[in-house]
């Protein structure tokens, strides 16, 4: 039981940690909440600094959910112990101590903690339906969000682990609440698809 509190404490640790803000401040100087929608997550630093510093920002914010969920599996937990540990860095990403609790949308960190799960086709699998309906519609919270449908279809599906399909319901509705703002807003069609539409209702 207290190496199940001592990971999820150490995952929520890690997660906690606001690269994309430290990017931001060490090799930009400036807030990286300033620019875009406000978030402390790796596409504003992107934005802030250029791609050498998003991309950096992006890869930490993986690792942080990597490294806390792989150093427990490799220290004895598993199974129903693996689920507070996995969710841990996303909620430290989301509720940062150190940015007064308001912390990002946790994409990056959930990329790491499925990387930790599952490996690099989790990234493939989420991808086979982010990328359609991101080149759909104009949203990017609906396509990040819409990939966890694919994610959940393959572990129901195919991994068939309720852990695994427990541990994504719960980290999905997080992530969607997080994004809950851009969710709530009308679906806008991309200029082309709203051509092929137009050409149907003609």
């Amino acid at each position: 039981m207290w190496q199940v509190v001592f990971w999820t404490f150490l995952g929520f640790l890690f997660g906690s940690i606001p690269f994309s803000v430290l990017a931001g401040r060490f090799f930009v100087k400036t807030d990286i909440r300033r620019y875009g929608d406000g978030n402390p997550g790796g596409t504003n630093a992107w934005k802030a600094g250029g791609w050498r510093v998003g991309l950096l920002a992006i890869v930490l914010d993986i690792a942080k959910g990597y490294f806390p969920v792989m150093l427990a599996k490799n220290n004895g937990i598993s199974e129903w112990m693996l689920l507070p540990v996995s969710l841990a860095p996303v909620l430290g990403h989301m509720f940062s101590p150190w940015l007064k609790f308001r912390g990002g949308k946790a994409l990056g960190a959930t990329g790491g903690v499925w990387l930790a799960l599952i490996g690099v086709k989790s990234f493939i699998i989420y991808a086979l339906l982010t990328l359609p309906v991101l080149a759909i519609q104009c949203e990017h919270a609906v396509a990040a969000n819409a990939g966890f449908i694919s994610l959940l279809v393959y572990l129901y599906f195919i991994e068939r682990s309720p852990l695994l399909v427990s541990i994504m319901l719960l980290n999905s509705l997080l992530v969607a609440w997080k994004h809950r703002q851009e969710l709530s807003r009308p679906i806008q069609l991309r200029p082309w698809m709203m051509g092929i539409l137009g050409r149907r209702h003609a």
